[in-house]
């Protein structure tokens, strides 16, 4: 029998179908925080089976641990134990191998990362992942969605879309509704598909979502008119997402996940970033040994609350920069909201004073220069940090008109040496950001690149 269709597994979809996805509305804070609390003692037993985490909490007195207030007493968990204790040592003793899927992260920071989960975990993920489409009053058995990711042999979306959890849900609906395309697909033959399948709403890397609008402004999917635009996986810059918005005249949304973590934040109708606390416990850290502030940027340590496989427990391997926020949002959701995702800390920019600048901070000053000088003459643009005092601003026009260039150009260099302060900063003309090729696959580029090591 497959695994992933055992009454036992099914069981457990069901539940989690018909009761856990509402949970997120339909408890108070004050209920959020109890469940939260014995679902991690849950997930800590569960750890004490693995050899890993015996490893880790071998000088930890356990009995101390009643709840996530307590987490702190564990020790962090990074990258590198799990690549140190993968295979052998993220199972738990006794577990059969066969009875696990192996799921690796994308690789972006040259070393990628792998765990273990079981069937029932791939169907969980998938689940809270409606969320999104429930807040944007969009149905995954009705609404025509068509997502965009990296599928990739032995990544987590090869594992959900390809070979097990949706292959599996297809048996007993027929979710022709749902199309999944490659994010290394070539972005002319993705559009022509989908203006003919014209859907509601298109998921994503904000990446190829852009090439997508720059192929549509250029003439390309005259059908391809969505409602939403559902944004993940990569920083989403103002620039973006108000193009995005313009060309599709959609609704553009985030949604935030990781690999070793089920969907951790959702943006809602009113535009706020809510925390999904019931499933993921978030600690907020500024970088100095001390819990960061609301407004004050923060390095993240994550702990997955969702059952099924490799525990993932004060884990300090997402390097994304976000601020927390102190705003209370009344759209329902019982969560805390995030001020904003800064982006990969991989990916700052670090100035020769050592001061690190976090992708979101520079990414928007297109769209501020392109608003004061009334211009669309911008198509794309690309920030590359060369070295600590050299940075290149890459810029795809979108038609010629020298004057118009001359104004945005100059504007543009004043106010990104205004916030590179020591750094050269070049705006430069290219005809085309070229795409990221590894293995042979090509994907879209990234906003920023930075060549410099950072301590």
């Amino acid at each position: 029998m497959n695994p992933l269709m055992s009454p036992g597994v099914l069981l457990k979809v069901i539940k989690c179908y018909l009761f856990d996805v509402d949970r997120i509305w339909r408890y108070s804070k004050e209920k959020i925080e109890r469940y939260r609390d014995k679902a991690f003692l849950r997930i800590l037993k569960r750890a004490m089976a693995v050899p890993m985490y015996q490893e880790k909490y071998k000088n930890v007195d356990l009995k101390q641990i009643k709840g996530l207030k307590d987490i702190e007493k564990l020790p962090v968990v990074t990258k590198d134990d799990f690549r140190e204790a993968y295979p052998d040592k993220l199972l738990p003793e006794g577990a059969r191998r066969e009875d696990y899927r192996v799921m690796s992260t994308s690789g972006s920071t040259g070393k990628p990362v792998s765990i273990f989960v079981e069937p029932v975990f791939m169907y969980y993920t998938l689940l809270y992942f409606t969320r999104a489409l429930k807040e944007y009053g969009l149905s995954w058995r009705k609404s025509k969605i068509a997502l965009i990711v990296d599928i990739s042999p032995g990544s987590g979306e090869d594992l959900f879309f390809n070979r097990d959890a949706v292959p599996s849900v297809r048996r007993v609906f027929s979710l022709d509704n749902i199309r999944v395309y490659h994010v290394g697909d070539d972005p002319k033959k993705i559009i022509e598909d989908l203006n003919k399948f014209r859907p509601e709403m298109i998921g994503g890397y904000p990446d190829i979502l852009k090439i997508l609008a720059i192929l549509k402004e250029k003439g390309m999917g005259e059908n391809v008119n969505p409602k939403y635009i559902a944004s993940s996986g990569a920083i989403l810059d103002e620039y973006t997402r108000k193009y995005m918005e313009e060309i599709f005249n959609a609704r553009v949304f985030e949604t935030y996940g990781a690999t070793e973590c089920t969907p951790m934040a959702i943006e809602c109708k009113k535009g706020n970033m809510h925390l999904q606390s019931d499933i993921v416990h978030m600690e907020f850290w500024n970088g100095k040994g001390e819990h960061a502030s609301p407004g004050e940027l923060a390095e993240i340590i994550i702990t997955s609350l969702v059952p099924g496989g490799t525990p993932v427990i004060r884990y300090d391997g997402v390097s994304d920069l976000l601020v927390l926020s102190d705003k209370e949002c009344d759209c329902g959701m019982h969560s805390p909201v995030i001020d904003r995702i800064e982006g990969r800390k991989v990916d700052s920019i670090v100035l020769p004073d050592g001061t690190f600048i976090p992708p979101l901070a520079i990414t928007g000053i297109p769209y501020q220069v392109l608003q004061e000088c009334n211009s669309k003459i911008i198509e794309q643009f690309q920030i590359v940090q060369e070295d600590y005092d050299r940075i290149d601003v890459l810029v795809v026009l979108r038609y010629d008109n020298e004057k118009e260039k001359e104004k945005v150009f100059s504007r543009l260099k004043e106010e990104f040496s205004k916030n590179l302060k020591g750094a050269s900063v070049n705006i430069k003309e290219v005809k085309e950001i070229k795409m990221n090729r590894r293995e042979g696959l090509a994907t879209p580029p990234p906003v920023v690149i930075s060549k410099v090591k950072k301590d």
